[in-house]
């Protein structure tokens, strides 16, 4: 049985079996290979250990290479009771589930039962994969193999996660047509509900002492109750966030309200075809559902711009946009008047009622005048246009006041750590995000000798940020520095357009130099492939932006350059950006000292952190942009960066290559 501590049981009881489990004669050094006992690692065990016993918070911020996963594993295997463990994304999520959690398991002889639980798009639906091999509305031969893949892999598999599934790529269309969501289950109605993979996942997830999930899946539950963590959390004595600098985020993604039109018209879609199926003569279908096609087509007509982002006081009154919002308020709720005669004659149209129903609620709650206790101000509106669908958000400015809600009642222990909370040894900013005021917070330093294993390099001349020309001087100045590297390097970009010029232009300037580095740019494949690509080049160059930033993990001379285009602060016209930092300001705050200059810390932590990641990577970070030298913010920003030598001067950055080839050539003689 695993002892599961209460309020009684005293801080710091688990002290000395935490410096055994970690120590150098300790199960860990006896059983893993090249495990290395760190102080830091040890503390922060620790801590984490007497959070659990006191079911209390803690802000756990762990260095790059402190060895945070097996720091929090270790205490809630053993004195954690049931835990709920919350990673930043899928990938880690399977990498917890299939290799950290095994490992530490069976290194402390844990007798804990885990399960792994997604959302239910990860899962594959006997209904829908049924309904789709029959109906066969594939747009492409590519779809048809894969459905052949898909119908076989269903007969063969325990979970129905399609990660399972690596022939069939994530992104393939396919997996909408045999995957459910909250609006297309049946429920307990389906034939299939006993084979039912997502209830199977949860029911797992009800039984086990470990559940792995992630912080979509997570908000989610607390937002539209549809994940099954609403039936785990009342029973968990401790949470655990990994990553946990990107809840802020994804919090605000589901504690706001978002209606896209393509819902619409995937509703018009199903509905002409079930009642075509069920209802033939009840209406006509095709001339019911033309009018919500077109408004819900017009209201993305109504910007001209490819991709926009505006919030509802930046569109004009006289705007197409508010005239086609209220054609499909009306349009829908014809839609709703005939499906409501027709809903008893199949349950797949009753389903497309209660769909229909719901988005018509949210489209006219969205501009709707708040009720209750909610205030204006407590949310910005703001529409989102891409190239064929518009979406309709309502976020709120601050997440901290629904947050701390979720947080009352059953005393647990809530655990946050990740390499990157804090500015500085400061965590104020994620604190007011979170609402986690008062609650203690620590820092515990990477082992790693900075100082020695590479450079800060910021290039003399530069031009600024904001010129026409400043992309061009990047690839200019990093072309010498990529050269010395002998490739092995990563660039990273704050925008998808700067990925694209550095990539034409760095492939031109390698043919005429006559440099043979392999290119690997964001979207020419998966974001795993990519790296699996580069990482077995050897002396490749990746180009990547924000989803290159963070949960890349490189060792070894596969990376040895990291080059940063432009300081990461989001663009002032964001909508919900500049509604949050008009609300600061009326507070008196400084919207860019108190938000815009912690994010992008936080953000550029994050980017510098694909470096150096274990005692014998050496490399430069390379940032071209010249305010971290020129403005008086600057220094704030390095001095929350790594602990590197620093220069301005390209030839000791050349240097240092050089030094580390003649190292590796006289190491190998």
């Amino acid at each position: 049985m695993i002892e599961i501590p209460t309020k009684e049981t005293p801080a710091g009881v688990h002290d000395a079996e935490v410096d055994h489990i970690f120590g150098l004669s300790g199960p860990l050094s006896a059983t893993i290979a090249g495990y290395r006992p760190r102080n830091s690692q040890t503390e922060m065990a620790k801590a984490i250990a007497s959070a659990i016993a006191g079911q209390s918070t803690l802000l756990a911020e762990a260095g790059t290479g402190t060895g945070k996963t097996y720091a929090y594993l270790a205490p809630a295997l053993l004195w954690g009771g049931k835990v709920i463990v919350s990673t930043g994304t899928k990938n880690l999520q399977d990498q917890l589930f299939l290799r950290d959690i095994p490992t530490i398991k069976k290194v402390l002889k844990a007798p804990v039962s885990v399960a792994l639980l997604k959302g239910r798009s990860n899962y594959l639906c006997h209904y829908h994969l049924e309904r789709t091999l029959q109906n066969g509305r594939l747009s492409s031969r590519e779809d048809v193999g894969y459905l052949r893949d898909i119908s076989r892999f269903i007969k063969t598999t325990n979970s129905g996660d399609k990660a399972e599934l690596s022939r069939v790529p994530e992104n393939a269309s396919v997996w909408n047509l045999v995957t459910s969501t909250k609006d297309t289950c049946m429920g307990s109605e389906c034939q299939y509900y006993q084979d039912c993979f997502v209830m199977k996942a949860r029911k797992e997830a009800q039984q086990a002492d470990v559940v792995v999930v992630n912080h979509h899946l997570f908000f989610a539950d607390v937002a539209l109750k549809d994940t099954g963590i609403a039936e785990l959390l009342p029973s968990a004595n401790t949470v655990i966030f990994d990553e946990a600098h990107q809840l802020p985020e994804t919090a605000t993604l589901f504690f706001g309200d978002t209606i896209s039109t393509s819902q619409v018209l995937e509703l018009c879609r199903d509905t002409l075809a079930e009642g075509l199926s069920h209802a033939r003569d009840g209406a006509e279908w095709a001339k019911l559902v033309a009018p919500v096609e077109r408004a819900a087509r017009d209201l993305r007509l109504a910007f001209p711009q490819d991709i926009v982002r505006l919030s509802i006081d930046q569109i004009a009154p006289s705007s197409p946009f508010f005239e086609a919002l209220e054609a499909l308020k009306s349009s829908m709720s014809d839609l709703i008047g005939v499906l409501e005669k027709q809903a008893e004659r199949a349950e797949t149209i009753e389903q497309c009622r209660a769909r229909a129903i719901m988005l018509s609620d949210q489209i006219d709650a969205w501009n709707a005048e708040p009720s209750g206790k909610e205030k204006q101000g407590d949310y910005v509106l703001w529409v989102e246009a891409f190239s064929v669908s518009l979406q309709l958000h309502r976020t709120p400015l601050s997440i901290a006041p629904i947050f701390n809600k979720q947080r009352e009642g059953v005393p647990r222990a809530w655990i946050f750590t990740s390499a990157t909370m804090a500015v500085k040894n400061d965590f104020a900013h994620f604190v007011s995000q979170m609402g986690l005021w008062n609650e203690p917070a620590h820092t515990w330093p990477s082992p790693f000798d900075y100082q020695n294993q590479g450079f800060l390099y910021v290039p003399n001349g530069m031009p600024d940020p904001n010129s026409r020309d400043y992309t061009e001087a990047v690839v200019d100045a990093a072309l010498p520095v990529i050269a010395a590297a002998g490739g092995r390097t990563f660039l990273l970009c704050t925008t998808l357009k700067a990925v694209k010029f550095c990539a034409e232009k760095l492939k031109d300037e390698f043919e005429k130099r006559g440099l043979a580095f392999p290119l690997f740019v964001q979207g020419d494949a998966g974001r795993t492939e990519l790296l699996d690509r580069f990482r077995a080049s050897g002396n490749g160059v990746l180009i990547g932006s924000q989803s290159f930033w963070e949960g890349v993990d490189v060792r070894g001379d596969a990376l040895s350059l990291v080059i940063i285009d432009k300081l990461p602060f989001s663009p002032p016209d964001d909508p919900v950006l500049a509604a949050r930092i008009a609300a600061m300001e009326k507070k008196g705050l400084n919207g860019f000292v108190h938000h815009q200059l912690p994010e992008a810390i936080i953000n550029l932590k994050q980017g510098a952190g694909r470096l150096i990641r274990d005692e014998t990577d050496r490399g430069v970070l390379m940032i071209c942009d010249p305010r971290l030298i020129s403005k008086p913010y600057g220094k704030r920003i390095w001095q929350s960066l790594p602990g590197f030598a620093r220069t301005r001067i390209e030839a000791d950055v050349v240097s240092f290559f050089e030094r580390i080839r003649n190292e590796t050539i006289n190491e190998e003689r």
